[in-house]
């Protein structure tokens, strides 16, 4: 293999790797929503 293809191979992994991290973590980061409770308005009414 040439040292071009080598270098290019290296880069294009790094750069792949870079970028799904960079969104995994912003998945873990991103704090959920408040999403009302479909149980929140039923807690006054007997069963």
């Amino acid at each position: 293999m040439d040292t071009s293809a080598l270098v290019l191979m290296l880069v294009v992994q790094v750069a792949v790797t870079a970028i799904t991290l960079y969104f995994f973590l912003k998945v873990l980061r991103t704090p959920p929503r408040a999403e009302p409770d479909s149980y929140d308005e039923n807690d006054d009414e007997p069963r």
